[in-house]
């Protein structure tokens, strides 16, 4: 079983999400300006987190990313299994089965230890849901700021452009034009 760095990005990008899409769809630059996490970073977790349904993403102004499912039906193991590229229950039980010796069995065999292990950390994980970590941060007072929704910007208007004269522009072009009189 892994927890990795990128699992923690994920579940916190979530949370985020979670916690601001009443307000419309959460862009990428927000999470990351807010969590101090890579907008790259973020990306590339965001992809994985659509690729298994646990997000959308809208496109275009005002764009930006909604959960498919309510927060109480995702939980840390759904997200954490969906960024690691493998559900936590696939992953080797016990660490290094080869000692020194080679033999893949000792006399002291930990197999059923780190199996028991994993099972209690899976059913734990798969029991957390994103409403319940949503509740404690605002349990904890973390405040949400909702940011007003952004203004459609008038496009600049035109400059004044210059007027056309019709008339001679130097001195010598007046003489041009008396002349012919």
């Amino acid at each position: 079983m892994r927890l990795t760095t990128k699992g923690g990005f994920a579940l916190t990008a979530m949370i985020d999400v979670a916690m601001r899409e009443r307000d419309g769809p959460v862009p990428l630059a927000s999470i990351s300006r807010r969590q101090h996490i890579a907008r790259s970073s973020l990306e590339l977790l965001f992809s994985k987190l659509r690729q298994h349904a646990l997000i959308k993403a809208t496109r275009g102004p005002g764009g930006g990313y909604t959960l498919t499912r309510r927060a109480s039906e995702i939980t840390v193991a759904d997200i954490l299994a969906s960024v690691d590229g493998q559900p936590l229950a696939d992953t080797e039980a016990s660490p290094n089965k080869e000692d020194a010796g080679g033999s893949s069995k000792g006399c002291y065999s930990t197999d059923a230890l780190w199996a028991s292990a994993k099972h209690h950390v899976m059913e734990f994980l798969g029991s957390v849901t994103l409403q319940s970590l949503v509740e404690d941060q605002l349990a904890k007072g973390v405040r949400v700021e909702h940011e007003p929704p952004k203004k459609k910007e008038t496009p600049p208007s035109p400059a004044a452009l210059p007027m056309r004269v019709n008339a001679p522009n130097s001195v010598f072009a007046w003489n041009g034009v008396f002349a012919k009189r």
